[in-house]
């Protein structure tokens, strides 16, 4: 089973973990740290073969063109992650629409490619915002890669969502974030925070019970996660421990994740899928 490795490019400033400390307009004003991690990432998927989609923020390809130029050079897949970061639960249809076009534009400036993917901040496509995905489709999207089949979180998630790459509507694909799944339970592992809390051999359990299930793991990180030196910015003790924890053991984490299991891009896994992917149409019972 091949899985897919994901980057969100976002600066450590972006996440929304600081949004109360933090605004989008002082954005500018901060010190940027969003190439050296991402360059160590990319050095770390050069050693393993390793091609990857990158989720990029459409407010960092106007600022780092040369470094999305890069990324494209080394072969891996540009895909958007919106354009200011901002959540579609603080958004309208045609804020989000605005916001989505803009990302697009910005990515194509940058590297004269437009995305075929799209994960929401936050993983936001939630179930009061289903609307979004049209938003998607009607841009010329592919695929979406922003539902998370769990009820655990508080800022996101459809716990009653499939497990497996489905398709929402006509058109277009929804590769889910990855659950293990115990039962009726399901325990989101996909990574970031979930890779940074438990040890590793734990963490590797729960991405084998996703590939024995027969369902590709679908992997994320933060270059931010890997920065053992960015500003620390004072919290509400859960955000702060939410944010900051095991940040120094998150890239040997993410080698091990890459000697005992192998990744590809979601575009390539859409491309090799020979599966038929079922139409699992989003109505309103997930309302």
């Amino acid at each position: 089973m091949i899985n897919g490795f994901t980057i969100d490019l976002e600066d450590w400033f972006c996440s929304h973990n600081l949004n109360g400390n933090i605004k989008y307009e002082d954005w500018d004003k901060l010190p940027g740290r969003i190439i050296g991690p991402t360059m160590c990432i990319l050095q770390l998927l050069s050693k393993y073969q390793t091609k990857a989609t990158f989720f990029v923020l459409g407010w960092i390809a106007d600022r780092y063109p040369d470094l999305i130029r890069t990324i494209v050079a080394e072969g891996h897949e540009i895909a958007s992650h919106g354009y200011s970061h901002r959540l579609l639960t603080d958004m309208t249809r045609e804020d989000f629409k605005d916001d989505l076009g803009k990302s697009v534009s910005a990515i194509y400036n940058s590297c004269r490619i437009k995305p075929k993917g799209f994960r929401a901040p936050a993983f936001t496509v939630v179930k009061s915002t289903l609307w979004a995905l049209d938003v998607v489709k009607e841009l010329g999207f592919v695929y979406d890669s922003s539902i998370y089949p769990t009820s655990v979180h508080p800022d996101y998630g459809i716990g009653d969502a499939p497990l497996s790459i489905f398709s929402p509507q006509k058109n277009l694909i929804e590769i889910p974030l990855s659950c293990a799944s115990f039962g009726r339970r399901n325990i989101p592992c996909s990574g970031g925070a979930y890779l940074r809390f438990l040890p590793y051999p734990l963490y590797k359990k729960l991405v084998s019970n996703v590939i024995n299930s027969g369902r590709n793991f679908i992997f994320y990180i933060h270059p931010w996660e890997i920065d053992t030196e960015m500003p620390q910015i004072k919290l509400p003790l859960l955000k702060h421990f939410r944010h900051y924890t095991n940040i120094s053991s998150t890239l040997g984490k993410i080698e091990r994740l890459l000697q005992d299991f192998e990744f590809t891009s979601l575009e390539r896994i859409l491309k090799e899928n020979n599966r038929a992917i079922p139409e699992l149409i989003l109505t309103s019972s997930y309302e």
